[in-house]
């Protein structure tokens, strides 16, 4: 496969960087497309450069500009579009911008695609955001976790039978995303798939309090700063280390044949099933001292409970989660005291959209 061009969009954040990295050490060949606009990103690019070099392209444009989306998904076989606006917040104070990056933005990849005289593989990544806020899944709090208390997604998780029940603009505008491209799939014939994504971390994740809340608390910890919990701290989620992520990712290339136009909850499952205060207590044992902690309210759209059933995507291509939590935090704790303070940007070679 070295001789197949892969275009991952947003490529420069902490997933993309992460999965160009194994593509690219593999011999494959790789494409950015970001706006760069991320904290933290010009870092990852340095990163790639450095391990990888001139191998690695990078086109700094932006997702809604559909002439340099086409030019990027030109000559390319796969395409992991990851590019999005990803704060429930940001949505909620610029909900146009919002639905032109995640919307709009996927509809421009995948025209692009579409306009090819051999369409590109197109894995989406969306979120476990489309189920809604969950508000119907009957909930006990048991000492600093809330749990269902119906028996069967108290073992397995939600999954994708679970109707759809967009909240916020956030979960509007990566739904019609999700929705487009599995419906390319079936109107069209591309080999589409989504991946509804609940938290994933790990090194290279430079958190904040709206998107990689597992590295933000840690950052917060190591700089000595206050931890905001928004409700209780009781809220749940499964986690999933990024190695296992990237797993998924190249195994659902390989089988994409076989899955095209299906979408598949990834996280963690219930064995890596964490709450907030969970996470407190674990960067305690790591750190020595409890983290200073401030309350407020329940942010909107928040769920007191999601943990994926994953099991359709591990019985179609026999992938499972292999990092537990306790592990991978332990590995982003120790990569962040190393790497918190990003470095100065770096010069790239960059390609440009017209």
């Amino acid at each position: 496969m070295s001789d197949q061009l892969a275009l991952i969009t947003g490529g420069a954040g902490f997933i993309g960087c992460n999965l160009a990295h194994r593509l690219l050490a593999s011999g494959r060949k790789v494409r950015i497309l970001d706006n760069v606009s991320r904290p933290g990103v010009e870092q990852n690019l340095q990163w790639l450069r450095d391990q990888h070099g001139e191998r690695l392209q990078v086109v700094v444009a932006d997702i809604r500009d559909d002439k340099a989306v086409t030019q990027a998904v030109a000559g390319t076989t796969q395409v992991f579009h990851f590019a999005a606006q990803v704060a429930v917040t940001t949505s909620l104070d610029l909900p146009r911008d919002d639905f032109l990056v995640n919307a709009q933005g996927t509809l421009n990849v995948l025209e692009a695609a579409r306009a090819r005289p051999v369409p590109p593989f197109v894995l989406m990544t969306s979120t476990n955001k489309v189920y809604g806020d969950l508000a119907d899944l009957e909930l006990k709090a048991v000492g600093q976790h809330y749990q269902p208390t119906d028996l069967s997604v108290r073992a397995r998780g939600v999954s994708e039978a679970r109707p759809l029940d967009f909240h916020s603009p956030y979960g509007c505008s990566k739904g019609a995303a999700d929705q487009y491209v599995l419906d390319y799939a079936r109107s069209y014939g591309l080999s589409t798939m989504v991946f509804r994504m609940s938290c994933i971390y790990g090194p290279r994740q430079f958190g904040t309090e709206d998107q990689g809340w597992v590295a933000h608390f840690i950052l917060r910890a190591l700089r000595g700063e206050a931890i905001t919990l928004y409700g209780d701290g009781k809220q749940v989620r499964d986690i999933l280390y990024i190695d296992d992520l990237v797993n998924a990712f190249l195994l659902a290339e390989r089988n994409a044949g076989k899955l095209a136009g299906r979408a598949f909850n990834i996280g963690g499952g219930p064995a890596n099933a964490i709450s907030l205060l969970d996470l407190l207590d674990r960067i305690e044992a790591l750190q020595g001292r409890r983290p200073a902690t401030a309350s407020d309210g329940w942010r909107t759209g928040d769920q007191r409970y999601y943990v994926s059933d994953t099991r359709a995507f591990e019985q179609a291509t026999g992938w499972h989660a292999e990092v537990r939590a306790p592990e991978g935090i332990g590995r982003l704790y120790e990569w962040l005291q190393t790497h918190r303070r990003p470095l100065a940007s770096p010069t790239l070679h960059v390609v440009r959209a017209n």
